[in-house]
């Protein structure tokens, strides 16, 4: 075994230690996911001797239809590393194991529809669901408030287009109707801004508590995206920009890799 990894190469010139690397790799990281529709996985260890001392020259990954703690759907995700100084006796032993944390270059897209179906989370439910906040409970007579059926529709320039309907509690749904602008905030919390509530088809008895509900959603959401409650253990996502493209969303940033997790 020793003697393939200082330099064996197949009849297509493949080193023996980044094949052995690639398949390691790519079974570490199919756990991280639910299910997912296809995970290529590329680690550069030229040569491979290198290995020996842990030290591998790049790791890069691409994963396609994949699904996130069984409700939260990526259209794709990729990231990239440079240099990375790994535990050779796990691979070894078939894990990947970090000797000191790295980062990656990482993109994310997420599908309009993916991103319809996130709302259907309990994770997301349980958080729109019997709202007590004052500005709420005003309207309703003291009862909680709960939001559902919510749905989005991607538009140009970073913005959004949001449906939903409040429940009183009393027998009445409220129709809601908004655009927001999404963006970045800190690097780790998708910001909803500037809401532009529309009327024209909420019945006229009701509009004046539409506006102050969905000004209400738009807040709720605005503290709720946050990356920190969605990261997979011992990684950490960071963004630095969003952009809107088609039915697309794609964030560009980068990951903070202390350990390869286990599970999704």
């Amino acid at each position: 075994m020793f003697g393939g990894l200082t330099g064996l190469t197949d009849p297509k010139g493949t080193d023996w230690g980044e094949r052995m690397l690639n398949t390691v790799a790519s079974q570490t990281i199919r756990h991280l996911f639910t299910k997912s529709e296809s995970i290529e996985v590329f680690v550069r260890c030229y040569p491979s001797s290198k290995l020996l001392q842990g030290s591998i020259d790049s790791f890069k990954m691409s994963g396609r239809g994949l699904v996130i703690r069984k409700d939260f759907a990526v259209e794709e995700m990729s990231f990239e590393t440079d240099a990375v100084a790994i535990d050779f006796g796990s691979v070894l032993s078939g894990k990947l194991n970090l000797k000191q944390p790295t980062q990656a270059i990482a993109q994310v897209v997420l599908s309009e529809e993916g991103i319809n179906q996130s709302f259907q989370a309990e994770l997301v439910r349980n958080r729109l669901v019997n709202l007590s906040l004052p500005a709420l409970t005003a309207l309703s007579g003291g009862k909680p408030v709960s939001f559902s059926e919510i749905k989005v529709q991607l538009l140009p320039q970073n913005r959004l287009k949001l449906w939903a309907k409040a429940d009183l509690n009393n027998g009445e749904l409220v129709p809601l109707n908004m655009t927001v602008t999404i963006a970045v905030e800190r690097r780790r919390r998708i910001s909803f801004q500037n809401p532009e509530v529309e009327l024209e088809q909420v019945p006229e008895a009701q509009r004046e508590m539409s506006k102050t509900l969905s000004l209400a959603l738009a807040e709720i959401l605005d503290n709720m995206v946050d990356l920190d409650r969605f990261d997979l253990d011992g990684v950490k996502m960071r963004l630095n920009r969003l952009e809107t493209e088609g039915k697309r969303l794609i964030f560009s940033g980068y990951a903070e890799i202390e350990r390869i997790p286990r599970s999704g």
